[in-house]
């Protein structure tokens, strides 16, 4: 029974010890390992680049249009003319004539060109409002990363939980292990039962239980973050424990700061912009389009000579401007109905925003009472372990003395195990809270982490 304890202690200290060999993952190398191999963030910058090249001069209607023609054509005739009824100066019947393999070619070429000149603005407020686009893809992008690096951290955060839970588990393990040692060596000399050698088996075997159930949820939480990084599952490294949090001067400061910052109301801006040039876009419908026409060709007509005419060649070279002018007087009432629409989807927009912005004022406060909330958790979790940590080892001196049971040292050791794992989840629920406050105040990609 003790040999199968011993294994597996040795088994848990070397995998501890494997770990521990391991590359250290910083919370800024796995920041930029998601900006450069996430799946989502990889998704929306390529859509930030869509929306570049729709919003360049190329998409615009600015640059004219070009176009060139080309065309050839080609005729062989067999044929044989009668004259009936016909005869020559000397009176003998005209002779039929024969036409073999005449041929006829005719070639063209020739370049038009397209520019509208004036078309009620409408390509003006469509080339402004596709840049307002492009910012907008921006800030969707934006929006992307940030909800990708609080997952990431959320994730990141959960590895380094279990590490130090992991790094706990292992120390009480060594304690239950070491109470088996002194129970069965008090045993030998009679001054206890064979009750305290099962005692601090059972306990051998709980903390064992637990080290490979937090063992397999760190292998778990592991590969969960390797997939938020796009890198191999199998990746192994061990990650930061050392939290830091930003003062709180320095968080009203961000706080004073949301709305101008703050994705959501950016968009909101953005989309207001958006709606704005569409009103001006369906105004142009009112105005006239003035356009400029250009075209250059070259033509070929080649034909063989017949019974009445002589062979021709003939090549021309034209050129042709021009200037056309189209003014819609009366659609049927469509583009004042396209107008009005706009217009009312530009007030949805503007109460649409003043909605965000309260939410988001809304969101702030929230966030910033769940922050200090669980920072004041911490840091009274932090007290506790120190209390737990001395009564523990008082506990430890006294029942090396025998002036209490193994009982009551298990208690204590519990208590101190469960004050631990409670300050572990409390420091990395306070830092996970400050982060999705900074992403409510636009400043999660402008700190330090």
């Amino acid at each position: 029974m003790n040999r199968i304890y011993t294994i597996t202690c040795l088994f848990l200290m070397a995998s501890g010890v494997l770990f521990a060999q391991e590359e250290i993952l910083s919370k800024q190398e796995a920041a930029k390992l998601a900006l450069e191999n996430n799946f989502g963030i990889k998704v929306a910058l390529n859509e930030v680049e869509i929306a570049e090249n729709n919003a360049s001069v190329l998409n615009s209607g600015y640059l004219p249009t070009v176009t060139a023609t080309a065309g050839a054509n080609y005729n062989r005739d067999d044929a044989t003319i009668e004259f009936p009824g016909q005869f020559n100066e000397d009176g003998t019947p005209r002779a039929d004539f024969e036409i073999n393999q005449a041929e006829a070619q005719r070639y063209n070429s020739g370049v038009n060109v397209n520019y509208t000149l004036f078309d009620g603005l409408g390509r003006l407020y469509n080339y402004k409002r596709l840049k307002e686009q492009y910012q907008l893809s921006e800030l969707q992008a934006r929006e992307t990363i940030e909800n990708t690096l609080l997952q990431l951290f959320s994730v990141y955060f959960e590895v380094a939980r279990l590490t130090e839970n992991e790094n706990v588990l292992q120390q009480a393990l060594e304690i239950s292990t070491q109470r088996i040692t002194r129970a069965e060596y008090a045993f030998e000399y009679g001054q206890n039962t064979k009750l305290d050698i099962l005692n601090a088996q059972v306990d051998v075997t709980n903390d064992s239980i637990n080290l490979l159930n937090t063992k397999q949820q760190l292998a778990n939480a592991k590969r969960d973050l390797n997939v938020v990084l796009n890198q191999d599952l199998n990746s192994t490294f061990e990650v930061d424990t050392l939290i830091q949090f930003i003062p709180r001067l320095k968080l009203d400061e961000l706080i004073a700061q949301a709305e101008d910052n703050n994705v959501a109301i950016l968009q909101t801006k953005r989309n207001l912009a958006i709606n704005a040039y569409d009103i001006k876009v369906n105004k142009s419908g009112y105005l006239p389009t003035i356009g400029l026409t250009g075209s250059y060709g070259w033509n070929l007509n080649q034909s063989a000579a017949s019974a009445f005419f002589p062979g021709t060649n003939n090549q021309t070279w034209n050129f042709g401007l021009g200037a056309n002018l189209t003014w819609n007087l009366f659609d049927g009432g469509g583009t004042s109905v396209r107008v009005k629409n706009s217009k009312i989807a530009f007030e949805n927009q503007e109460l649409l925003q003043d909605q965000i912005a309260l939410e988001v004022a809304r969101d702030i406060k929230n966030a910033l009472e769940i922050y200090e909330n669980r920072l004041n958790i911490f840091v009274i979790q932090e007290q506790n372990v120190l209390t737990n940590h001395n009564n523990f080892e008082r506990s430890r001196e006294q029942f090396q003395l025998g002036r209490i049971t193994s009982i009551e040292f298990r208690q204590a050791q519990i208590n101190l195990l469960n004050a631990q794992t409670n300050k572990n989840l409390a420091k990395y629920d306070a830092k996970l809270a400050e982060l999705q406050l900074l992403q409510l105040t636009g400043q999660l990609l402008n700190v330090n982490l």
